[in-house]
């Protein structure tokens, strides 16, 4: 039987084209590599959801066996985990990044 919070957790990334994982919220960021992040996509101009992985330990043990990444924030992109702005980063500047948010937001 699944686990309980990998479904909550995989709800969350099937309702929401980015799905950002990371610490605080979007009005109250509690991290410098969260609001790195957000700073990244308000670049792109396209709505992501902020998760507070930090308010729910289970939560972030969780998400760390599901991607097998350690740290936060934790992005999802059309329900792929890219890891964070260190992976994102090189991706835009080879151009790989805009290509995918296009494919993420075009219309069904």
């Amino acid at each position: 039987m699944a686990d309980p919070m990998e479904e909550e957790i995989q709800q969350e990334i099937q309702a929401h084209k980015i799905l950002i994982y990371g610490k605080g919220t979007k009005t109250a960021p509690q991290c410098g590599f969260t609001v790195e992040t957000m700073e990244f996509f308000d670049k792109y101009g396209y709505p992501y959801e902020l998760v507070n992985a930090l308010a729910n330990p289970a939560k972030r043990e969780a998400l760390t066996k599901m991607t097998n990444w350690p740290t936060l924030p934790k992005v999802f992109i059309n329900g792929t985990f890219y890891g964070d702005t260190d992976v994102l980063g090189p991706m835009e500047s080879k151009g790989e990044l805009e290509p995918l948010l296009k494919e993420a937001f075009k219309p069904a």
